[in-house]
């Protein structure tokens, strides 16, 4: 078999219907566009809807959508616990860093590990980064996390928040 003797199955393909031929052809005179208006004039642009306000117009242009699921952090540093610590503070709580305004109220706080910190403090935060949460331990402190009032669903329906991951180290 060569390239030449392929073909395509019978019946498979059709020729075109040849319009506006005449009144004596199958699809003459008015070419199956019915009588008259705009629309047997071949001059309706595709999306027209009449003068009316197109849809593609009508739709607002959004960039994006918001995740419902996102949780806000406020970040805090090691650096900023240090100042805390050298002024005295041992336990450090959301409490405290609102009373320090280093936080508003209703914030979520997360430890980052920006700084050094040399004195040992007990943490209490909404969540904090491994290495902020490795040098808290090293320091001689502790970090407890927060538990957040609602529950934060991560992917497959498990929960994002997993209690507190650096207690028992």
């Amino acid at each position: 078999m060569r390239v030449h003797d392929l073909h395509p199955a019978p019946g498979s393909t059709k020729s075109r219907k040849r319009v506006a031929r005449g009144t004596a052809g199958k699809g003459g005179k008015t070419a199956g566009r019915g009588t008259k208006g705009q629309r047997a004039r071949n001059k309706v642009r595709r999306g027209f809807e009449g003068g009316q306000m197109p849809l593609k117009q009508r739709v607002p242009k959004l960039k994006g959508f918001n995740n419902p699921f996102r949780v806000e952090y406020q970040a805090i540093n090691l650096d900023a616990l240090a100042a805390l610590a050298d002024a005295g503070e041992t336990t450090i709580t959301p409490e405290v860093l609102i009373s320090k305004g280093l936080l508003r109220k209703g914030d979520f706080v997360k430890v980052l590990a920006r700084g050094e910190l040399t004195t040992a403090v007990e943490v209490h935060a909404h969540g904090a980064s491994k290495a902020a949460g490795d040098a808290i331990t090293a320091a001689g402190g502790t970090l407890t996390l927060i538990e957040l009032p609602f529950r934060a669903e991560g992917r497959a329906g498990r929960p994002a928040v997993q209690g507190n991951q650096f207690a028992n180290r």
